[in-house]
């Protein structure tokens, strides 16, 4: 009987550790996002897609940015294992000159932070609807 209990525990220990060994993985379809040369005032959003490649449910737990000039928003649901999802960012399009930003990601990840980068020129262009104002 005392070796059947002993076998029994083992048995539920070993499931328990197979069941912790089960990791979310976030892979980034582009861990950069570029601007390009934009006008000032353009649309500022633009979103990193990503594919949970492990095999436990995917929690983006906080998105932060280098700069109050960069707001990102997280999916708010885990992501199941195989399945996509997408953190939007939005940049401050009326601030000219070169955008250098980093978007940090934390998660239950195997890479539990992963930073993102944002870059790209915001041009001082007047737009042609101010000139035949």
């Amino acid at each position: 009987m005392k070796k059947l209990i002993a076998i029994a525990i083992f048995v539920f220990a070993g499931m328990s550790v197979a069941q912790a060994q089960k990791i979310a993985k976030m892979e980034f379809k582009s861990e950069t996002i570029d601007y390009g040369e934009i006008k000032k005032g353009s649309d500022g959003v633009r979103v990193f897609e990503f594919t949970n490649t492990g095999d436990a449910p995917l929690v983006i737990e906080d998105v932060k940015s280098s700069c109050g000039c960069t707001v990102p928003k997280k999916p708010e649901e885990p992501i199941l294992p195989g399945k996509t999802g997408q953190i939007e960012v939005k940049y401050d399009t009326k601030r000219v000159g070169p955008i250098r930003k980093t978007v940090t990601v934390y998660s239950n990840a195997a890479e539990s932070v992963k930073a993102l980068k944002i870059k790209g020129t915001i041009l001082d262009v007047e737009s042609s609807d101010e000139d035949e104002s």
